[in-house]
């Protein structure tokens, strides 16, 4: 233990040595975690409409005034026919067509009932969708005012078969506040690329510089050596994580409904997981370049298996299988199910065992591989 004492006390000297390695261990998954989670969302805050009321009545203006109000949606434009309405959507300069036909103040006093049709820009389906659901929740509010019905036609999106009320109420998350669910997920991938990426080029750095050979022959055995490299940045990113999480209280509002006690031991389980994935990546390459390259193409890998901007239950019955390989899914889950379901250790033994597993097999290999390439 003495010897793993003073390796680790140069490590950290070493570490606060290098003001640009101090700053990006400690500010940038700051930075990162504030834009990622403000550019990561599916909200969408300025829709751009064009108008066509063919109606020209207080009522009508009415309509145009509340969508306006709203915030979450601007006039672009705005004609008495339908021709400059789908040119301006053609040239991405409108997402949404609202069209007010005629008579429309007319109808709803005689039959309490009028027609108002959307077309929607459906070239990205999850915006459009976002679109319409803003816009039926204005139209029914406006609709309950005036004590009138006003029923929707889309086109751009299918909508066929009766309309029903629906009454909805969301659990664990009723505003549907979008901060809740992908901070967390954000705040997984920072700590990963922070416990892998830096892992596996701080000890390439040692081979590039030919520091790695000399402390072979040295009475420093590899299991010392390794514990060394690796400690200093265990307790860095857990030490991110505690800031990150702080962060996205203060700034994001984000629940903590769970025990931050789950959270802990579930990160040091997880971190065996990205630990060993980094020792492994410095086995196989010779030059940081290389060590980036391959760490950058596994974080896709699990960005995009994760489930954090996509539903797991989306994806084809082999992705599924494939996604239950990645630990950043797993521990995805035990983040949004602590903090925001206040889910405890019942709730994430599977996720938590998995992990455990992960991190034992992956990290044993790992040395192993690492010793039989250093001999």
């Amino acid at each position: 233990m003495r010897t793993v004492r003073f390796l680790l006390r140069k490590e950290f000297r070493q570490i606060f040595r290098d003001p640009t390695m101090l700053r990006m261990l400690l500010l940038l998954p700051v930075i990162q975690l504030l834009i990622l989670s403000s550019a990561a969302t599916f909200e969408i805050r300025q829709g751009k409409v064009w108008a066509v009321d063919l109606d020209q009545t207080p009522v009508s203006r009415g309509l145009l005034e509340r969508i306006e109000a709203s915030g979450r949606f601007i006039f672009v434009g705005s004609s008495m026919s339908m021709e400059p309405a789908d040119a301006a959507v053609l040239r991405r300069d409108a997402s949404v067509i609202l069209r007010i036909p005629h008579d429309f103040q007319r109808d709803l006093a005689r039959t309490r009932s009028a027609p108002v049709q959307l077309v929607f820009d459906a070239e990205d389906g999850a915006a459009a969708g976002v679109q319409l659901s803003y816009l039926e929740q204005i139209l029914q509010r406006y609709s309950v005012e005036l004590g009138q019905e006003i029923p929707l036609s889309t086109a751009g999106l299918a909508r066929t078969g009766p309309r029903l009320e629906v009454r909805h109420r969301g659990w664990y998350n009723p505003y549907f506040q979008y901060y809740d669910y992908m901070v967390p997920g954000i705040l997984v991938l920072l700590v990963t690329v922070i416990a892998m990426a830096i892992t596996a080029m701080n000890i390439v750095r040692e081979k590039e510089i030919g520091t790695l050979e000399q402390l072979n022959v040295t009475p420093v055995t590899r299991t010392q050596f390794v514990a060394s490299k690796l400690i200093p940045f265990w307790i860095i990113a857990l030490f991110d994580l505690a800031l990150g999480l702080v962060v996205a209280r203060l700034v994001f509002n984000i629940p903590f409904e769970g025990s931050l006690a789950v959270v802990a031991v579930s990160a040091v389980s997880y971190l065996f997981v990205a630990l060993g994935i980094g020792l492994w990546i410095s086995t196989v390459v010779e030059t940081q370049q290389q060590a980036m390259f391959i760490a950058f193409t596994i974080n896709m890998v699990y960005l995009l298996m994760s489930g954090m901007f996509t539903p797991f239950e989306s994806m084809p019955a082999w992705a599924q299988f494939v996604a239950q390989f990645s630990p950043v899914k797993h521990f995805i889950e035990i983040m949004r199910t602590v903090l925001v379901r206040g889910g405890g250790w019942e709730a994430v033994a599977v996720p938590l065992t998995v992990l455990t597993v992960y991190g034992i097999a992956i990290f044993t290999l790992s040395i192993r591989q690492y010793s039989k390439t250093s001999s």
